[in-house]
């Protein structure tokens, strides 16, 4: 018998009834009609191919996505732009790099139902989609077999299963691909399914939907956040200050709203985007004014194709030590490193 409440099944039903002619949100439009290909990208920021690196696609399996709005805040002219650099495909990805993997951090050897990945004490993680609002070149995810992985072909039935027998599991992350490029309805009665789980606590949502997308933020997303018994955290992801313009400000205001609500910012630490002190100062201070924390900075994860954003850790380490020197210790965010089968994060320290 299928364990979903009737607040679920009825939720669950009138989306099914509705798919067909519901209109668009905004932010579903605006997703649909990213930036798909190199071309059109260059053609938008007034750029030839001859100012920059060997260009590709970015290939079937990960070709560029961008949203204009995103591609808005990225300046005219600039073939070094630290956003753009973040989404245009460079041939280098092509190039097979030594101690880099299509499984950097281990996710498949910690799967423990489709979808379900389960690595670290008290806390579980369920990939609810493949789908982004944007393909950063650097993700650690760009090589996963969503296809294998799928949990909602069954409606996370699997995984929720798993996690009702997992008693030790307070807290639950969705990510993805990004859990905000699910409609809205979809995701009530995903939450509405986990916060039927007694011993779950707090509900963790990985996303740059909002920073990419700010219509993301809709009436009914902040409505079913804030009717959930479950403690939410959104982890929003961030790596240069000109990521966050007055619309990221406004959506990041009605996320505010939300009673309990933490917001945090994990940003990845990336050769030619944001490997200086004053550019991640600036982040932070961005970020706190906006009403986000700096929480995690990541060394990046290796995976294949990504090797010409890595920045060492000697280098990472002498930045930790200039920001500290800058900032209050609130706003310097941990420096850390994901290892596969580690029990969690590795942090990095000044001393090291």
């Amino acid at each position: 018998m299928n364990p979903l409440s009737i607040t679920s099944r009825q939720k669950l039903g009138t989306l099914r009834n509705q798919s067909s002619q519901q209109t668009d949100q905004p932010w579903q439009q605006a997703l649909a009609s990213s930036i798909r290909t190199p071309a059109a990208l260059l053609s938008a920021l007034e750029l030839t191919p001859e100012q920059l690196p060997a260009l590709f696609d970015g290939g079937a399996k990960f070709p560029l996505r961008v949203p204009h709005s995103f591609v808005a805040r990225m300046k005219k002219g600039a073939p070094d732009d630290p956003l753009l650099r973040q989404v245009l495909p460079l041939d280098v990805e092509n190039d097979l790099t030594h101690g880099y993997f299509t499984d950097p951090v281990g996710d498949l050897h910690a799967s423990k139902a489709p979808g379900l990945l389960h690595k670290y004490q008290g806390r579980a993680l369920l990939i609810t989609t493949a789908a982004c609002a944007v393909h950063c070149r650097y993700c650690f995810r760009r090589h996963f077999p969503y296809q294998q992985q799928n949990a909602i072909t069954n409606e996370w039935e699997e995984a929720v299963r798993y996690l009702e027998q997992a008693s030790t599991v307070t807290e639950i992350i969705l990510s993805g691909g990004d859990p905000l490029a699910l409609s809205d309805q979809r995701l009530a009665v995903l939450i509405d399914r986990l916060a039927q789980i007694p011993h779950l606590r707090r509900l963790r949502i990985h996303t740059r939907l909002p920073i990419v997308i700010p219509a993301r933020v809709t009436d009914s997303l902040i409505t079913l956040l804030s009717d959930t018994r479950l403690n939410p955290v959104i982890v929003l992801h961030t790596n240069h200050p000109n990521e966050i313009d007055t619309t990221v400000q406004q959506a990041i205001k009605r996320l505010q709203a939300i009673p309990g609500i933490t917001l945090l910012n994990q940003s990845v630490l990336l050769k030619g985007v944001n490997d200086e002190s004053e550019t991640l100062i600036s982040l932070s201070e961005t970020l706190f004014a906006s009403g986000i924390l700096p929480y995690y900075l990541h060394l990046l994860d290796k995976a294949q194709g990504s090797a010409h954003f890595n920045v060492p850790v000697e280098k990472a380490v002498k930045l930790l030590t200039e920001i500290h020197a800058q900032l209050p210790g609130y706003l310097v965010p941990r420096l850390a490193q994901e290892v596969a089968g580690a029990k969690g994060k590795t942090l990095i320290t000044e001393k090291q």
